[in-house]
């Protein structure tokens, strides 16, 4: 007994011994390091970007540290951080956040929103204009330096035809920028890191889908802009696919308002728009069985996973109130019942 009663004692001071090396300072060097931490991440991810820094010993003791003292009440932000830190300074300044840089700014970019609106936001927060962040879109050597760099982004955003090459690959969400000369990419560089991983999760799916990144990206951005909630936007899923299905067009006036680059909103669609023959548009002529070119705005999770897992349905037509409640129905009689319904009760949304 008294064999085991030492080795137990043995075992917690070499542990001691571990912890209290593992929390101390990583070495003497006073430069610092700026280090990003973005809104949302957890403890783990942040252990772990501060161990790839050298500025901790170790993400475990960094860990039991933060459980011990109960400090994971984290802010995001831009910090500078020394590799001669003592880890409850380091945990100090992630705590209160009030040893960032007083430069940074945020941007956030909404869910379901077009990629103009994000060029014009950035031109409005950062020292870029509206210029560069398209022009940057137009340079090829760097779209081939996305295509080699993500697993998601393949050629199909060199087509011609499309827009705006990055339109639904930037993952909506707000994000710490170090200063107002951030440039685009290191903006760009944030929301395509955040996207991959959010689509980690689903890559398996994806992978094994019958449709393309790009495809299950322009499904979602449709879902974005057509429903609020999640149950809706399974539906809608659904809805858009039955009709692939059955080689019927799928007829959403989203797409043939991003076509003609109208903001959905600002007035009603005239006939010649809706019948204009646009890749982007899915009421226009020959559209039967396809999707637009490429997506028509920023997508969120709830989106992108409907568009992976839709509910499994009938439906064929689906119609909104002025309240933004959707009506799904399975055929064109019942969908156009719901529409008189709705006009008869001053529900129809008119401009």
């Amino acid at each position: 007994m008294k064999k085991i009663g030492i080795l137990v004692i043995a075992i917690i001071l070499i542990i001691g011994i571990w912890y209290f090396i593992s929390i101390s300072p990583v070495s003497k060097k006073s430069e610092e390091k700026e280090i990003t931490i973005d809104l949302g991440t957890g403890a783990n991810k942040i252990a772990e970007i501060l161990k790839e820094n050298n500025i901790i010993r170790s993400k475990t003791a960094f860990k039991i540290y933060t459980k011990l003292t109960k400090n994971s009440n984290f802010q995001a932000g831009v910090y500078y951080f020394k590799e001669n830190m003592k880890i409850k300074d380091i945990v100090e300044m992630l705590q209160t956040g009030i040893l960032h840089d007083p430069n940074q700014i945020s941007i956030t970019y909404l869910e379901g929103k077009p990629f103009p609106w994000l060029a014009t936001k950035i031109a409005e927060i950062t020292n870029n204009e509206e210029e560069d962040v398209y022009n940057l879109l137009e340079n090829e050597e760097y779209l081939d330096e996305l295509i080699e760099k993500y697993w998601f982004i393949t050629d199909t955003i060199k087509d011609k035809d499309i827009y705006y090459p990055l339109d639904g690959y930037l993952f909506p969400d707000t994000y710490i920028l170090k200063n107002k000369d951030v440039s685009v990419k290191e903006i760009f560089e944030k929301m395509l890191d955040q996207m991959e991983d959010v689509l980690e999760e689903y890559k398996t799916e994806i992978e094994g889908s019958n449709f393309s990144v790009s495809e299950i990206f322009t499904v979602a951005s449709i879902i974005e802009t057509e429903a609020i909630n999640t149950e809706d936007k399974k539906n809608v899923a659904s809805v858009i696919y039955n009709r692939l299905d059955k080689n019927m067009a799928i007829q959403s006036d989203v797409t043939t308002y991003y076509a003609i680059k109208v903001n959905m909103g600002d007035r009603d669609l005239y006939q010649s728009e809706i019948n204009l023959s646009n890749p982007y548009n899915t009421r226009g002529p020959n559209m039967e069985g396809k999707l637009p070119i490429a997506p028509i705005a920023s997508v969120g999770r709830d989106s992108i996973e409907a568009a992976i897992e839709p509910n499994n349905t009938d439906y064929l037509f689906f119609v909104a109130d002025k309240t933004g409640k959707l009506y799904f129905t399975k055929t064109n009689d019942e969908h156009n019942r719901i529409i008189k319904e709705l006009k008869t009760e001053g529900l129809w949304f008119e401009y």
